[in-house]
């Protein structure tokens, strides 16, 4: 898949092997990795497996997955965005990660508005969903800004003992109506 997105200071591509290092950065770092639920990443064999087993394997079955986010400023992969196909509530994901020295900065707003142009305007998805941490208010608040409803607060399917998770939709026409 050689899909780059590109917006005012980030580019959006498919993660590939050679990106290893910047999956690490942000999947050991423990406060980017506190409030979403996955494990940490702590080798550069876990990035690669993640890479291999997971990216990939996404991008081949249903054309779209988590996109690296790559700074223009410094040409560095600061985190991911992108959506993921959930096939065990059968919808797609939007899901965002970035290094702590980039949160702030408007940068899940920024690139979650081209992930979603991406979704709705060239996949041509009709729905898409999102979860939230309830301690984690920042996420959810890019998420109402970007026109997303919380729909409901229930635990992630399989995963009742994690406790309850903020459920949020964002439809296609209410996507058009912005």
């Amino acid at each position: 898949m050689e899909k780059i997105i590109e917006t005012e200071r980030l580019f959006l591509r498919p993660f590939d092997f050679g990106d290893e290092e910047g999956i690490l950065a942000f999947s050991s770092d423990p406060k980017t990795q506190e409030l979403t639920g996955d494990r940490m990443r702590t080798t550069l064999e876990e990035c690669r497996e993640l890479i291999t087993n997971v990216w990939h394997p996404d991008y081949e079955k249903y054309g779209y997955g988590r996109f690296a986010v790559i700074y223009k400023k410094d040409h560095k992969i600061i985190g991911f965005n992108g959506i993921k196909f959930l096939p065990e509530i059968g919808k797609a994901d939007l899901g965002f990660r970035f290094l702590p020295e980039y949160w702030g900065q408007g940068i899940a707003t920024e690139s979650s508005r081209a992930i979603l142009a991406f979704a709705f305007k060239e996949i041509g998805l009709e729905e898409v969903i999102a979860f939230v941490e309830p301690a984690n208010p920042a996420s959810s608040a890019v998420l109402k800004k970007l026109g997303f409803q919380q729909t409901k607060t229930a635990p992630y399917p399989g995963e009742e003992d994690n406790g309850d998770i903020f459920w949020y939709t964002l439809t296609k026409q209410e996507y058009e109506r912005q």
